[in-house]
């Protein structure tokens, strides 16, 4: 059958992130987890004139790549931006707003269906 819709826009996303000099770009299937969106990306930017130049570079690369105006939220201060490409959501963070929410460590839990998954969260 070939590859999944969003393995290309996952790649876009991934070589704009890359262009841009983003830091610790994480990805994370959501299959299963999340009926929000196929992947989440989360990456850093050294600050919030990085992050701005990050989410800037991402935006214009979906927008040349025809996925047209893609929302954006958190481009006013640019602790945490979130582009919804749908089914990749990025969010972009200083490193430390990254650490206060820890995306990662909660999206990465296992699903219901997976081993350890039917395990009541704390």
């Amino acid at each position: 059958m070939g590859e999944a819709p969003s393995t290309g826009l996952l790649d876009l996303v991934l070589e704009a992130l890359d262009d841009a000099k983003a830091q610790d770009v994480v990805t994370i299937d959501l299959s299963g987890k999340s009926a929000i969106a196929d992947t989440m990306v989360i990456a850093s930017g050294r600050s919030d004139r990085h992050v701005n130049a990050v989410s800037d570079r991402l935006l214009r690369a979906l927008k040349d790549a025809g996925y047209g105006s893609v929302p954006a939220e958190g481009t006013e201060t640019c602790d945490w931006v979130l582009i919804d490409a749908g089914d990749v959501i990025a969010h972009i963070f200083r490193p430390e707003v990254r650490e206060f929410y820890n995306l990662e460590k909660m999206w990465s839990a296992p699903a219901h269906d997976e081993p350890g998954g039917d395990q009541a969260a704390h």
